[in-house]
């Protein structure tokens, strides 16, 4: 079968180019082929709003009724032949396309052990899972301090049950945190009820007697822990072994040009997409709801024959209890960070500098102002610690 436009990917990313292409192109033939069970969804509600604004599984589906789309669940494409135009899935059948995008995502990271009772929360069915399980269970370790694991025990702990939270690095978010800040959410979430194992990693979990026994390994030793269930939010890993197959570029994610282009007529968007930021001059790739749906709509585009530079500025937010923050740009704890506080650690702004130049912007707790933010990372300063503070308020 041929489709004038091949989507490998059912994620956000994937439903946003169908928006992108249907913007200018109402009548091309459509195909988007992934290995999921779920149609497209939006997948933060999974973390955030599912357990704590009283959000239903029903609210996070996104409409596939209106765009004239064969959707192929449970399909996935193992090889792309680029001389040809076609892709194979894993039943062995032949799809021809005209343009293709590949919006292929992330694999989450996985520990060497335990694989039969962690949850390694990514999907809506990761998410079943886990509210099935909070339907009978109480007590859960989550592994990770990072995006996912901090919503998760956030959102866990708001919903009554109990929460150990265990991490390698020093404090909660201290991958993009300053250390105080970091250190600070350590205290938090313990003021939330969450029991924090900074500095600690899990060398192994057991199941035994219908609860599950992790050993926590620190600098002083090492100890266990029972529990009812286990969730990681470990980050993840490109999927870039279906593009390095066709020759495609890959490194971190595979390499597109300033259109979202890897190669003539393929197209790549979501997680996956590895882009050079003009503003940040640099190659990022950004594992976040608006680039998965801004690259999405974007590529879409680039399909349907609207060419122009991707110039989008990376945004993302999170919640954990009551407070709350939007980000842009670049964040690196390792990067010169400033931090204009209106009440230390409540409410501020954090400035992540690299020579004279604003790479990056944290609002915390500070809300609808990434207008000025993107503005500040677009200007080329310069910018020191004494004159950035007070650019936002």
């Amino acid at each position: 079968m041929n489709y004038k436009y091949l989507i490998i990917g059912g994620g956000m990313a994937a439903h946003s180019a169908i928006g992108g292409i249907r913007g200018i192109d109402n009548e091309g033939s459509i195909g988007m082929f992934t290995g999921e069970t779920d149609p497209p969804y939006d997948r933060p509600h999974l973390s955030k709003g599912l357990w704590t604004k009283g959000e239903s599984l029903n609210d996070i589906w996104r409409d596939m009724n209106s765009d004239s789309v064969d959707l192929h669940l449970r399909t996935l494409i193992t090889s792309i032949d680029i001389t040809n135009k076609s892709v194979i899935d894993d039943i062995g059948k032949t799809y021809t396309y005209e343009k293709l995008l590949v919006a292929t995502g992330g694999t989450p990271r996985r520990l060497p052990f335990g694989s039969d009772h962690i949850i390694y929360f990514r999907t809506a069915e990761d998410y079943r899972a886990l509210r099935t399980l909070t339907d009978t269970q109480q007590r859960f370790l989550v592994i990770g301090g990072g995006f996912i694991g901090s919503e998760i025990a956030s959102s866990l702990r708001q919903n009554g049950k109990e929460v150990i939270m265990v991490f390698p690095e020093n404090g909660v978010g201290a991958n993009i945190y300053p250390n105080d800040l970091s250190n600070f959410m350590n205290e938090y979430f313990a003021d939330n009820g969450v029991e924090v194992f900074a500095n600690h990693s899990i060398t192994d979990i057991q199941s035994a007697d219908r609860c599950l026994t992790a050993t926590l390994e620190s600098s002083t030793g090492s100890q266990t822990i029972t529990v009812d269930g286990v969730v990681a939010g470990l980050g993840i890993d490109p999927n870039i072994s279906l593009a390095k197959n066709a020759g495609l570029k890959v490194g971190d994610g595979i390499i597109a040009d300033e259109n979202l282009s890897a190669a003539p007529d393929i197209f790549v968007a979501g997680d996956v997409v590895n882009y050079y930021n003009p503003a940040l001059e640099r190659r990022i790739r950004v594992e976040h709801e608006d680039s998965a749906n801004v690259t999405g709509t974007h590529a879409g585009k680039a399909m349907a024959g609207e060419t122009a530079p991707f110039t989008n500025i990376p945004y993302f937010w999170s919640d954990s209890f009551k407070l709350g923050y939007e980000a842009m740009g670049h964040m690196d704890s390792s990067m010169d960070m400033v931090s204009d506080w209106n009440e230390e650690f409540k409410e501020g702004v954090v400035y992540y500098l690299e020579g004279t130049r604003v790479r990056g912007v944290l609002l915390w707790n500070v809300w609808d102002r990434w207008g000025p933010a993107g503005e500040i990372i677009e200007s080329m300063g310069p910018f020191n610690a004494d004159n950035v503070k007070g650019h936002i308020q």
